[in-house]
């Protein structure tokens, strides 16, 4: 049964952004969900009465009500979008919002004079807030949850990461793009703690360790990983020996007071801030010991040194090179060069 709206295009419009690249960012994630023809998606950019832009992204729908709906709905369910709304269109609208579209893809994949490394901080800030943001929103464990038990980042969460990345990624020399792939690999920037059965086996028990099991010489201890970054138990002990020895080489007055570690260890640290700091001297240090070979230092961020996991490095890579595509490309400060490359173009 096949039930027709009086309208010559059906649309379902399952988002609206107030900034380029969170428009963009996900218009590109539901091109490759599965169920969602790519063709049929669109993203658009109005002028609001404010003249604020307004960046939507809409679905072009069969005419057909009992087709349209569960298939919105369906998408809803699987938390690929947040809510819908029908709306009827007719042809030449929605030819014009096709060479938008085209606009913005074209646009993303454009040679650009500003890299990562020339940007403002200003500029890395906004960007990467939005980028960490839409990452920890499309975590398959997030769009799962049926409570309030894993949520994704809020506004300030998301902004107060992604100055903790940009000034640890500064402080300790580290490639923006490897460091927000990490985050991105281990996480997907949500502050869950992993690895809860994980354990080693000890000579000696240090102290506040979790003593599972002893044997003769030799004690079984918890190594659950922690926080963004996903560091363990011990690899946190590393990590703080590392930061003091760095202490003697670094000025640390020029760190923000936030991402100073206490000179104590707290092995079961959970600000955010000081976990950002042991990642960045860690994988400060596996630069060194790999001579500044990234693949190998990213590789052993996971598999350790002496076991690099090329595989993790490979994946860490794609996601580093993803979020240098975008985040370099992005418009301006404002965000509002793409309706500017639209201009010339009149809606019929």
């Amino acid at each position: 049964m096949v039930v027709p709206l009086p309208t010559e295009v059906l649309l379902g419009e399952v988002g609206r952004f107030d900034n380029e690249l969170s428009a963009y960012l996900w218009f590109d994630y539901l091109r490759g969900r599965p169920g969602v023809d790519a063709s049929q998606l669109l993203l658009v950019v109005t002028e609001e009465q404010d003249e604020a832009p307004l960046y939507r992204i809409r679905i072009v729908l069969p005419n057909d009500a009992l087709t349209a709906i569960p298939y919105l709905a369906d998408l809803e369910a699987k938390g690929f979008i947040h809510g819908f709304e029908l709306q009827f269109s007719s042809a030449a609208p929605v030819a014009y919002s096709r060479k938008q579209t085209d606009v913005f893809i074209a646009a993303y994949k454009r040679p650009v004079a500003d890299t990562l490394e020339k940007l403002t901080t200003q500029q890395l800030l906004s960007r990467i807030s939005r980028f960490v943001s839409f990452k920890s929103r499309t975590d398959p464990r997030v769009r799962a949850a049926s409570g309030l038990e894993i949520v994704a980042l809020g506004q300030q969460e998301a902004t107060d990461l992604a100055a903790d990345i940009i000034a640890v990624a500064k402080f300790y020399d580290l490639p923006l793009d490897a460091f927000l792939g990490i985050g991105a690999m281990e996480n997907n920037y949500l502050s869950i703690r992993g690895d809860i059965t994980h354990s080693i086996w000890k000579r000696k028990a240090a102290k506040d360790d979790i003593i599972l099991k002893r044997r003769r010489r030799r004690v079984l201890v918890s190594n659950y990983s922690v926080g963004v970054w996903q560091i363990t138990r011990e690899t946190l002990r590393y990590a703080h020996a590392l930061y003091l020895k760095d202490k003697n080489k670094r000025d640390y007055a020029e760190f923000p007071e936030r991402l100073v570690p206490p000179d104590t260890l707290e092995l079961d640290v959970t600000d955010p801030h000081v976990l950002t700091t042991y990642a960045g001297v860690l994988l400060r240090d596996l630069l060194d010991q790999f001579g500044g070979d990234v693949e190998k230092a990213v590789g052993a961020y996971n598999g350790g040194p002496r076991n690099p996991n090329p595989q993790y490095a490979a994946g860490v890579q794609m996601v580093a090179s993803y979020a240098r595509n975008v985040l370099e490309r992005v418009s301006a400060v404002n965000e509002r060069s793409a309706k500017a490359d639209l201009a010339g173009s009149s809606q019929p």
